[in-house]
């Protein structure tokens, strides 16, 4: 897999609470921003990421047999993961949570899995499709037409989700699938980067000629020069 990936704090936060991976066995890339108290939104996040590939990597017939069927349930599995061991030490982890968004590459095909408000964009040429719709308060304001997308920009409740990985002990999960052709880049983010990068520009970044990793470094940057507010986390997959 052609791919790069790169988390910063940001400018504000003391504690990195994003997480993501790259699984090459698997061909997994998945991003993670977590939610809790001291630290716990670190280790909701570590803990749902290792837990989805643990599953897949255990369950590779169906993984095989129903690429989105298995990420569904390895997403279910993550949730009972961090739910369960928040309840374990509720003084410490209670409420903790994380979101979760996730890419499955098989063969042309990519699979798509995503609880919360971390993003999954495909950009293919000049063209850019955002692949998820956010699990939050204001997402389904706008959606119900009570919100105007200015008004979501700047609305205080911006950051409240309605639907997250460990806060409850189930879960729903949207998958979303997509056909690849050559060139096209995946592009997966948390709410660092997409609350301050507009379509328009992670459209334009993600399609010029740069190695990933460059391409990669330049999202952190723009973000961080318009106050990097949030921990910012990116993963870019290039379909060859």
């Amino acid at each position: 897999m052609k791919w790069s990936k790169l988390s910063h704090v940001g400018l504000v936060r003391k504690n990195n609470e994003d997480n993501c991976c790259v699984c090459d066995d698997l061909q997994l890339l998945a991003v993670a921003d977590g939610m809790g108290g001291h630290k716990a939104g670190e280790v909701a996040s570590k803990l749902a990421l290792d837990a989805m590939a643990e599953y897949l990597r255990k369950n590779s017939a169906v993984l095989e047999d129903d690429p989105a069927e298995a990420l569904r349930m390895a997403f279910r599995y993550a949730n009972t993961t961090v739910y369960e061991y928040a309840q374990k030490d509720r003084e410490n982890f209670r409420g903790m949570g994380t979101t979760v968004t996730a890419a499955l590459i098989r063969g042309d095909k990519i699979y798509i899995a995503h609880v919360g408000d971390s993003r999954a964009y495909l950009v293919r040429g000049s063209a850019i499709k955002l692949m998820t719709s956010d699990h939050s308060l204001v997402n389904e304001l706008l959606m119900s037409g009570s919100l105007t997308e200015e008004e979501a920009e700047n609305h205080p409740q911006r950051n409240v989700l309605t639907r997250a990985i460990g806060t409850a002990a189930s879960v729903d999960v949207d998958i979303v699938w997509e056909n690849l052709i050559k060139g096209d880049i995946i592009l997966l983010c948390t709410d660092g980067l997409s609350n301050l990068v507009n379509l328009e520009e992670i459209g334009k970044m993600a399609g010029e000629g740069e190695t990933l990793g460059e391409r990669a470094r330049h999202f952190i940057d723009m973000a961080l020069d318009r106050g990097g507010d949030d921990n910012i986390t990116v993963v870019l997959y290039q379909a060859e």
